[in-house]
């Protein structure tokens, strides 16, 4: 029967992550090419999931496990009924071009894209090791000592602690360089599981979860649309958007594997130290990593 279970559980999770994540990508550029500025929208993506993942805590802990699922069905009907009330413009091609020249663009674009493609391997690698974050961390911190709803809140106020980098993200984020924003959420990272894995206690954790978890988290998705904006061709954006996405997928599947196969042979500060390593591995390649400025780029303000 707990086979039956988790497989039904891990067919039924897939697909939500499936869908979400298909979504995403274009979530982002149509924040970015909206004509307000990206921060006084993407904040409320924010908002969202605080309240989300408080929401779920408190589900999870006075009511029922269940109800976190049927709380999430209401909210995705909630959310479609606000994506069909969104107006997008759809522009009809220029030219009458041959699908062979589209194909070829394309390809030309995205997938021969050798600093594109570079970018990607950054991404798998950092991907995988903040996603390992995101899934470990609340076991991390109840295996500190926290319980299941102390765990969600810290988790819940470390998102809220984003907001003003997002809010205000049209101040530097079109002002600074790709490989300056690139570099300073992956040495963020490298710090906060270095100190996780020391295992300094308790609250050292729970200040690094509300300081760096998410803030560094959400710095690397605005600055991955900064650079493959820079490097592809804005009729490919969506799709290239999609395709990092996929990548984040995969690289997450990946790490997440070893990173809990680690725990259960040595602990969560060895798995510390593994994904510091691998940290390590992402800012040594991002510090050869090659992105054209473009001055006349404002996505976010």
């Amino acid at each position: 029967m707990q086979v039956r279970d988790l497989l039904g559980l891990t067919i039924g999770y897939s697909l939500v992550v499936m869908l979400i994540n298909g979504v995403n990508p274009v979530m982002d550029v149509l924040a970015a090419r909206s004509p307000y500025t990206y921060g006084k929208i993407r904040i409320w993506g924010t908002i969202g999931y605080a309240l989300g993942s408080q929401l779920a805590g408190v589900l999870y802990q006075y009511v029922s496990p269940m109800a976190i699922f049927i709380a999430f069905i209401g909210a995705m009907i909630i959310t479609i009924v606000g994506v069909l009330s969104i107006k997008i413009r759809s522009e009809s091609p220029k030219s009458d071009e041959a699908p062979k020249n589209k194909k070829d663009s394309y390809i030309s674009q995205i997938l021969t894209n050798k600093t594109y493609l570079y970018y990607l391997l950054i991404v798998a690698l950092y991907s995988g090791v903040g996603n390992a974050g995101h899934t470990y961390i609340p076991a991390m911190l109840q295996h500190s000592g926290l319980s299941v709803g102390m765990a969600s809140t810290v988790v819940s106020i470390s998102v809220i602690c984003e907001s003003p980098l997002i809010f205000y993200s049209y101040l530097f984020m079109d002002k600074l360089s790709a490989k300056k924003l690139l570099l300073c959420p992956l040495l963020i990272m490298l710090v906060q599981y270095t100190i996780y894995g020391l295992n300094l206690g308790l609250a050292s954790k729970i200040i690094l979860t509300l300081a760096s978890k998410h803030v560094s988290g959400m710095l690397l998705i605005m600055v991955t649309l900064k650079i493959v904006s820079a490097i592809v061709d804005s009729k490919y954006l969506v799709t290239a958007i999609a395709l990092v996405q996929t990548v984040r997928s995969l690289g997450s599947i990946f790490i997440q594997h070893f990173a809990g196969a680690v725990i259960d042979a040595a602990g969560y500060e060895t798995m510390s130290f593994f994904l510091a390593g691998l940290m390590v591995l992402v800012i040594v390649l991002a510090w050869f990593l090659k992105v054209p400025e473009k001055e006349d780029q404002k996505l976010f303000s």
